[in-house]
């Protein structure tokens, strides 16, 4: 049986619930992981959720940034979450 394709709202919903699970704040190597991306594919999704205001910058006490789910990127993981139980 083949690898079925992540869709791009797919990917969104894994890499908004990877930050969740983590707490509610994480650092982007997580967030990679979590999402089960490769480091362009993270960057351009990553990008687009920070641009759009679903993720946020948390100033963190270390030398790198964490980042964690603004109201707005709750709503829509909630959102995709209920479309995603809709279609199973």
């Amino acid at each position: 049986m083949g690898i079925k394709a992540r869709s791009r709202w797919e990917i969104i919903l894994d890499t908004l619930r990877g930050i969740s699970e983590e707490g509610g704040k994480a650092k982007k190597t997580r967030i990679m992981q979590k999402a089960y991306l490769d480091w362009r594919n993270f960057k351009k999704y990553f990008d687009f959720l920070l641009e759009h205001g679903f993720i946020e910058e948390v100033q963190a006490g270390g030398a790198s940034s964490e980042y964690r789910l603004t109201e707005k990127g709750k709503a829509i993981m909630q959102k995709l979450l209920e479309i995603e139980r809709l279609l199973r």
